[in-house]
């Protein structure tokens, strides 16, 4: 079962969220020119030739903007079908199945956001497999089916993926995105179905066995996927490999959780999955219970944690230690500011594994640490964003 998608997001979706227009991308070139960024991005795809991660050609990174939205959820456009069909998705790190909407499905979720129709695709093949994706904020089933899907520009052919034919409750049909496309292992893939980055892997369209994440804050452009590579722009100082503790989610040992040196949770080690899937910043509710008296948060009749936001400029970093090294976030990073005030990126979810509670570490964290999902070497890489 898969419970992280977008945590803490039901609580403020009540209070924020009612109907929510579809949001269509820009370009990464518009992002990139508006933030008068576009001739260092040239000049970095074209004479970068000192890194390891590039081969002779600059081109073959594969590069998928994606839209900030709210700094809640970022997600992008891909095509299915031949001529494509195009559908916004959550590039999902805590997830291994593609799935959208379909014309088979007849539930409120899918009226209202865009459908496949296996009748317009030239290249479209059916199965009689059946397919269920149970979400901590919704779930969905349907039928597997395979096609050529088009992402950050290229030709994925022969994928399988889900169409959709119920997706019950209320958060799907409010969600602007479409569907989900799950960056996980193959062995939490439901159905056994062939993740999109193993289909692309196989077919010999990447040049290296690994992707990468940039996430923007405070709702700006230039959020990225890069498949295939990694681009050192994006980030300041050298990656440190993290090996992971299980190939399932991208999961890995945090060594401990500090504030001014002292230890507040996960004292002695703990489980942690990296989720780009994931809005806030998740753990075990004790533990963040505690997180949540050190800040000052206070729930309010909405269900949120709200944090007064004069204490972004007095409270301390919350540290990270993981493989040894220590990943501060800073106050402007877990308290989250909007117009209706500030509350906290922390959300307390109990989730039970044999290696004890684990811990979510969801868009709060990416937006500070550029990560490399590296399958070749089952390991994750992050470094400060730049």
């Amino acid at each position: 079962m898969k419970w992280l998608l977008l945590l803490g997001l039901v609580a403020l979706s009540e209070c924020l969220i009612y109907k929510v227009p579809l949001v269509r991308k820009k370009s990464l070139r518009q992002n990139l020119i508006e933030h008068g960024l576009l001739e260092d991005y040239l000049k970095t795809h074209s004479l970068n030739p000192a890194s390891k991660y590039f081969k002779e050609a600059a081109d073959t990174l594969a590069t998928q903007p994606l839209e900030n939205y709210m700094d809640m959820e970022y997600f992008g456009t891909i095509g299915i079908g031949t001529p494509p069909q195009e559908f916004t998705v959550i590039f999902d790190t805590g997830s291994s199945n593609l799935w959208v909407p379909s014309v088979y499905c007849s539930s409120p979720a899918c009226s209202n956001h865009n459908r496949f129709n296996p009748q317009k695709s030239s290249t479209y093949r059916a199965t009689s497999q059946k397919l269920a994706v149970a979400y901590g904020t919704g779930s969905m089933t349907g039928v597997l089916g395979y096609d050529t899907v088009q992402v950050a520009g290229i030709a994925d052919t022969n994928q399988i993926f889900g169409l959709s034919e119920k997706e019950p409750g209320s958060f799907l049909y409010y969600s602007p995105f479409d569907g989900i496309l799950g960056l996980a292992y193959p062995s939490i893939a439901s159905s056994g179905a062939t993740p999109v980055f193993d289909n692309m892997w196989n077919q010999g369209l990447l040049s290296q066995d690994l992707f990468s994440v940039y996430l923007s804050s405070n709702d700006q452009g230039g959020s990225v996927v890069m498949f295939g590579g990694i681009d050192s722009s994006y980030y300041t100082g050298n990656l440190n490999w993290v090996p992971l503790s299980s190939e399932t989610y991208w999961q890995i040992t945090v060594d401990s959780i500090t504030m001014n040196g002292e230890v507040i949770a996960c004292n002695g080690g703990c489980q942690a999955i990296v989720d780009t899937g994931t809005s806030l910043l998740s753990g075990p509710t004790n533990a963040i219970a505690n997180i949540q008296r050190y800040i000052g948060a206070s729930q309010n009749s909405y269900g949120q944690m709200t944090v007064s936001c004069a204490a972004i400029n007095s409270l301390p970093n919350i540290v990270f230690t993981i493989n040894g090294i220590q990943y501060p976030l800073p106050p402007s990073a877990y308290i989250l500011q909007s117009q209706q005030g500030c509350t906290s990126g922390f959300q307390g979810m109990d989730i039970p594994t044999p290696a004890g509670e684990l811990w979510i570490l969801g868009d709060v964290f990416i937006r500070q640490y550029f990560t490399v999902f590296d399958r070749a070497n089952n390991q994750v890489g992050l470094a400060p964003v730049a």
